[in-house]
């Protein structure tokens, strides 16, 4: 497995931080492919996560979305009982995965079932983005005077 690093491009960049922070998160997200998701666009403006997360249960999951980035951590509680597995295919370890989200996307609702956390997105864009129709009125003709022409 590979890992980049990105800190000799921290020079060349001043300014950019956000950008090479969301290079760093691209490459770390890109290296862990736990727990699999789905993105799926569900109509003109909106959009649903879906993750993975058999064996976890609704306490043990958690959601934030803070400035423009949805978080998802899975923390699975201590198993006290000992239990000897003969095979064990089901990954029961903690994971945290993040999703950049566009300007004015919001997180509607959330639901887990089937082993399935779903995570409704809707964009709403602000009354002042949204594109509006501007009447055209037209001036009133003005009487013409006999034997004068019009400018």
């Amino acid at each position: 497995m590979r890992t980049l690093d990105f800190s000799p491009l921290y020079r060349s960049v001043v300014g950019f931080d956000r950008l090479a922070g969301l290079l760093e998160t691209a490459a770390a997200d890109a290296a862990s492919g736990y727990p699999p998701y789905n993105i799926e666009r569900t109509g003109e403006n909106a959009y649903r996560i879906e993750i993975a997360v058999a064996g976890f249960r609704s306490e043990e999951l958690a959601i934030e979305v803070k400035e423009n980035l949805l978080t998802v951590q899975g923390r699975k509680a201590a198993n006290e009982e000992a239990r000897r597995y003969l095979h064990r295919g089901l990954a029961e370890r903690d994971f945290e995965r993040r999703f950049q989200l566009a300007d004015y996307v919001v997180v509607s609702e959330a639901a887990l079932a089937d082993g399935l956390l779903s995570i409704s997105l809707r964009r709403e864009l602000p009354e002042a983005l949204k594109p509006r129709q501007i009447p055209i009125t037209s001036a009133a003709a003005t009487p013409l005077i006999e034997g004068e022409q019009a400018a």
